[in-house]
Order: C-alpha cells, then sequence, then structure tokens
C-alpha cells in the first residue's frame, strides 16, 4: 500500500513539475473554452429544425408535406412517435413539431365537397415551438403558415381553409457554450489519458524506468492503480476547473446529478487510459506515440461531437460516429448538464464506455510490455 501511495504521489508530481503538461492539460483547454464561448457562446442557433408527424397518411397530408418542403428555409424531417419528438423539443434539438392530425384529410374533403358559402370548417395544423427561443419559432411558424396558405389557394381561392394552431412549450434554453462545456471535459478526459498514457509510458519503456520497476517486487497491479488514481485526480481537477470558468463567465451550471458526472468522468478515465496504454504497447520508441496517438484523437475532436453535434454530420458517418467512446462520453456529461438526465436514460452511454473500457483494457493487458 505504501509503494501505492508512493507511486501516485510521484505521478502527480510530475505532472506539476512539466510546463507543458500544465498548459495542455489545463490552460489549453479553458482557453480554447473562452475563446469560442466568446464568439459563438451567446448565440442561438439560426436554423429551422422540424418534424412532421403524419396521423392522417392520405393524399391531402402528404401535398401539406411537399408545400412544406418547398420552403428552403427549415430543414424537415418525418417521424412517428410524438413523445420523443417533444422531448427533442424540450431539450432544443428542434425548433417545431408539426403535428397532421387524423381527420385532416376528411375535413379537406368536405371543405372541397361544400359550397363556399356554407363551409366554416377549417383544417387545422398543430405546430408545437419552444416558447423560450421566440426568434427562431417564429420564424418557423411563418414559414408553416406559407405552406398553409399556399395549399389553402389550392383547395380553394376565397379564404384561409388550412390554418396553424400554435402551442407553446417551455423548452430548455441552451447557448453555444452550453453544448461546448461539455465537449471541453471530455477532450480534457481524452487527451490527458489517450496521448499522455502512451507518451509516458513509451518514454519510461525507453529510459529502462519500467525495467528496473519490474526487477523489484513492485506489482503490476499497483503500478496501474496508481496511474488510474493520479490521473482521476488531474481529471477531476480539470473538469472543476472548467465548470467553475463556465459557470462564472458564461453562467453554464449542472442541471444533473454530480455524481453521475463523477461517474461518466472516471469512466470516461478508464476508457481512454485503456487505450493509452494500447499505445504505449504498439509504440516502440516515444517519437512514435505521439503520432499514433495524434492520428487516433485529432479525428476524435471533430467526430465526436465535441465541438459540433453528430446529428450535424453527414448522416453517412453518423452510425460510425455513434460508436466512438468520445461521441458517448460528450454526450452523456452533456445530457447531465443540460438536461438533467438521470442513469435510467443515460444507461445506453455506460453501458458502451464500459465495454470499450473492458475490451480496451484486456487488450492493453495482452500488448503491454514492460521492457
Amino acid at each position: 500500500m505504501n509503494a501505492y501511495f508512493q507511486l501516485t504521489l510521484a505521478q502527480l508530481r510530475i505532472f506539476a513539475r512539466n510546463r507543458s503538461v500544465i498548459f495542455f492539460t489545463l490552460l489549453f483547454p479553458v482557453l480554447l473554452m473562452v475563446a469560442l464561448g466568446s464568439f459563438l457562446g451567446n448565440g442561438n442557433t439560426v436554423s429551422v429544425n422540424a418534424i412532421v408527424l403524419d396521423q392522417d397518411q392520405s393524399a391531402s397530408s402528404q401535398q401539406f408535406i411537399d408545400a412544406l418542403r418547398t420552403q428552403k428555409a427549415v430543414s424537415l424531417a418525418i417521424g412517428q412517435d410524438k413523445t420523443r419528438a417533444l422531448n427533442e423539443l424540450k431539450k432544443g434539438d428542434l425548433q417545431l413539431v408539426i403535428v397532421i392530425s387524423k381527420d385532416y384529410g376528411k375535413t379537406v374533403s368536405t371543405i372541397k365537397d361544400s359550397s363556399p358559402a356554407g363551409s366554416s370548417k377549417t383544417a387545422k395544423i398543430a405546430v408545437y415551438y419552444d416558447e423560450t427561443n421566440l426568434a427562431t419559432s417564429q420564424v418557423g411558424l411563418t414559414i408553416v403558415d406559407q405552406a398553409a396558405d399556399n395549399v389553402s389557394k389550392q383547395i380553394r381561392q376565397y379564404r384561409q381553409w388550412v390554418t396553424v394552431e400554435p402551442k407553446g412549450i417551455q423548452a430548455v434554453t441552451l447557448k453555444y457554450i452550453d453544448f461546448l462545456v461539455p465537449g471541453i471535459v471530455a477532450m480534457m478526459i481524452m487527451s490527458t489519458n489517450l496521448n499522455g498514457v502512451a507518451g509516458q509510458i513509451a518514454a519510461w519503456r525507453e529510459r529502462g524506468i519500467l525495467r528496473r520497476m519490474q526487477s523489484t517486487t513492485l506489482k503490476a497491479s499497483t503500478f496501474i492503480a496508481a496511474q488510474i488514481t493520479s490521473r482521476l485526480i488531474l481529471n477531476g481537477f480539470q473538469a472543476i476547473i472548467v465548470l467553475l470558468i463556465g459557470y462564472l463567465f458564461f453562467h453554464t451550471q449542472v442541471n444533473g446529478s454530480w455524481l453521475l458526472l463523477i461517474l461518466f468522468v472516471i469512466l470516461g478515465t478508464l476508457t481512454f487510459m485503456s487505450i493509452g496504454f494500447i499505445i504505449a504497447g504498439l509504440a516502440k520508441t516515444p517519437e512514435s506515440a505521439g503520432p499514433i496517438a495524434g492520428f487516433i484523437s485529432f479525428p476524435l475532436l471533430f467526430l465526436g461531437g465535441v465541438f459540433f453535434p453528430v446529428k450535424n454530420m453527414p448522416e453517412v458517418l453518423q452510425p460510425f460516429v455513434k460508436l466512438l467512446p468520445i461521441t458517448h462520453l460528450s454526450n452523456s456529461l452533456r445530457q447531465v448538464m443540460n438536461v438533467g438526465a438521470d442513469l435510467s436514460t443515460l444507461w445506453p452511454e455506460a453501458a458502451l464506455l464500459g465495454g470499450w473500457m473492458v475490451v480496451a483494457f484486456v487488450i492493453a493487458s495482452i500488448s503491454f510490455k514492460w521492457e
């Protein structure tokens, strides 16, 4: 046990004495967050993402959907699950949820068959919008109104036969900085453990430090436990700094459980440490460890949802991206901080990170070399 504590303290002293480590693992992510947050943090998205729930499935409802698609200012998707769509609206992933009711086509047919003077019916389209983002919502409602007007003219050119029924919902108000801060935390966890472990272990192996450790009574489990503990302390310190700066300067906050947030920090640390040990086992020299780690980590920064939402990426990449550990780490941290999600919602992310951790640890155990 004494050896474990001594190794943990020694590793922490190495972090403190290495100025480049302090800069890249602490100051650089903070500077990046402040820079991006200052320029982009207070801006909300200007795009209108909408989903149509066609409960009628008639020629009339398809006519309305076609009219919506002619409006280039809206990104339109077709869905089936109303509960899921409203949850996405509340989280800020959607700006509009357009519901075409089951009797829409029947109402349109009645309007067509009746005389102009005798018809008092209108076909209503329910549109759920975010009350906390009125600027974007009003743009979206105007677009739907325009589509309804175009359809009305095709039915009968007398008055507005298709009307929009707005229904406001209190959604979570999120800015880009709210999206960015959890991504920065995930980025630091990945960089510190993947790049840091690979470079340090490869350097110790080349200098013969690992060989001398192996010749002592030190157990491999004690060495690995000390590495894990020291890096968990460093990652916790990093996360606290980023969250504190985000709270003080940009008013971000943790809406969910701090314990769950810590759990995902630990899972992310263990996962990327294991991958770092794999790279250290493959790299013959410290010079080769850096490029290998960079080759893996650099694409993950842009593919893992750190700076940009995964849903905005090309559809052909999304199935691959959703398997990456950084994607699930950044998403789980974001869900806990921004939405207040609990483990019942985030257990798939926890399970996937745990699976990556186990598989990577097994491979690292096989590939690890003392010399």
